[in-house]
């Protein structure tokens, strides 16, 4: 992976690709000739970390835009949505990046059945105003609602819903764009080997174009909060949580320097009187308050001690009673600091069966003081196990630890943040867990390789279904 201020050699492969077309006599006939002469276009995230120089960027509006560009391309092919994954997940050097995002339509939504079909390209957000009117919500999604349907598929990501475990677990259908141009329809009983392999394959085996999701009643709840010791935590999420048919929502942060408590935060259903009386939150709100607060909380000295003991209660401390809608339409611009230009801020997350809970969250409280590393808070959260990827970061019932961290964007910093990632996976690794695939191309081979044994059996679907490997981006240029 490169440095955070370096780029891969795009212009070698692009003129390496050229002369391989030329020399098969494609090159003079390709509608692609002058693009592959043209300069290469920059794909970045939302961290500014490893930008990859592709040779093109395609915004297709339709289905046949998509199949136009998957036949006509002559090279690989990396596929993006809102562009929230850390480490090359949307792009792939000299190569054709196809953005989703004006794939973006509702294809049919049957509030009767509780069920909806979108074009991958829709945000949650979008998809949240369609639903609201009618009372309807969406049933599991990340915490923020900027990611697109689509991203959030391939990432199979998860939120803080009690129960539900990723977002896989709703989709009932996808429509996907093969390596070849064909569209085909995969469902739990279509296709099921491409249904399994594109929930959290991260478009390896083909480009989803159409999502169908279960939905849900959007219902009123309560917020209640909690400060438990971490080492009864395990046995109160069971008692409290998980057997509440009542809890919807929940999670839990561990503050830095001692991570030993964890403050919960608990949505459950009521029939309360709201009080906040919004539907969804507003788009155009502004969030330029935040951006000192959380450059102070990283910065100033005594700034844990001000996240725990003044912004969290006064965060989490009022009595909230609200729509889940509200809830679940947070606006991921209210983490947005000032500037990315020296340092950003990043996420990594780690999935741990409940028997290593304590030990592995030991040694991540350790390894994170050894290494002095600026650790905003670690997030838990909770799943069952996974049935339905083929690449699943759940194999078991797992706690997963989301640790935000602020870091410097140079090649030396970057290098020391890999150090610090490949002891916490190899410590995820001892418990029995697995490390997020979203996120800085840190692990080694061999790490990934043991942390997804079922990676053989993925790489043996796209063999049959993409055998030159066309379908492909930073991460599984890496790994797969």
């Amino acid at each position: 992976m490169p440095p955070a201020h370096s780029l891969p050699a795009s212009a070698g492969r692009r003129t390496f690709l050229a002369q391989s077309l030329a020399a098969a006599g494609m090159l003079a006939t390709s509608p692609w000739s002058t693009v592959l002469a043209a300069p290469l276009e920059l794909v970045s995230n939302v961290t500014q970390l490893y930008p990859v120089r592709v040779a093109r960027v395609l915004r297709p509006g339709n289905l046949n835009d998509v199949i136009s560009a998957v036949e006509q391309w002559p090279g690989k092919i990396a596929i993006g949505g809102g562009r929230y994954s850390m480490g090359g997940q949307v792009a792939i050097a000299g190569g054709l990046h196809l953005d989703m995002r004006s794939l973006n339509r509702m294809v049919w939504l049957r509030p009767e059945s509780r069920t909806v079909r979108v074009q991958a390209g829709m945000c949650w957000r979008d998809l949240q105003d369609l639903l609201d009117p009618l009372s309807l919500a969406v049933k599991t999604m990340q915490s923020y609602a900027n990611f697109t349907v689509g991203g959030s598929v391939s990432v199979n990501a998860h939120g803080r819903y009690v129960g539900h475990g990723p977002v896989g677990n709703t989709v009932r259908a996808l429509q996907l764009v093969l390596a070849d141009g064909r569209v085909v329809e995969a469902s739990p009983t279509e296709n099921i080997d491409l249904f399994k392999a594109s929930i959290g394959g991260y478009g390896a085996v083909g480009i989803i174009t159409e999502v169908e999701l279960d939905l849900a009643e959007n219902v009123r709840i309560e917020r209640s909060v909690r400060s438990i010791a971490l080492a009864d935590y395990a046995d109160f999420f069971a008692r409290e949580i998980l057997n509440d048919p009542r809890c919807v929502l929940h999670n839990a942060d561990l503050m830095p320097p001692r991570f030993d408590v964890a403050r919960t935060v608990t949505w459950r259903t009521t029939d309360k009187e709201l009080t906040e009386t919004g539907r969804l939150v507003e788009r155009d709100r502004s969030y330029a308050m935040q951006q000192p607060v959380i450059w102070a909380v990283t910065e100033l000295p005594g700034g844990n001690a001000l996240r725990r003991n003044v912004l969290w209660p006064m965060q989490h401390g009022k009595k909230s009673v609200k729509w889940l809608n509200l809830e679940a339409s947070l606006d991921v611009a209210e983490l947005e600091p000032l500037s990315r230009r020296l340092s950003s801020y990043v996420l990594q997350e780690y999935f741990i069966p409940r028997a290593g809970f304590m030990d592995f969250t030991h040694g991540l409280k350790d390894t994170l003081r050894r290494h002095r590393v600026n650790a905003v808070n670690v997030s838990l959260r909770h799943s069952p196990a996974d049935t339905v990827s083929l690449l699943p970061w759940a194999a078991t019932e797992v706690f997963s630890l989301v640790l935000y961290h602020k870091q410097g964007t140079s090649e030396e910093d970057c290098a020391a943040v890999g150090e610090w990632t490949r002891e916490l996976i190899d410590l995820a690794l001892a418990q029995g867990g697995r490390h997020y695939l979203p996120y800085q191309l840190h692990a080694t081979p061999e790490q990934f390789a043991q942390a997804y044994p079922s990676a053989p059996a993925l790489r043996a679907l796209k063999q049959r279904v993409d055998p030159t490997g066309r379908l492909s981006n930073e991460l599984w240029a890496k790994y797969l």
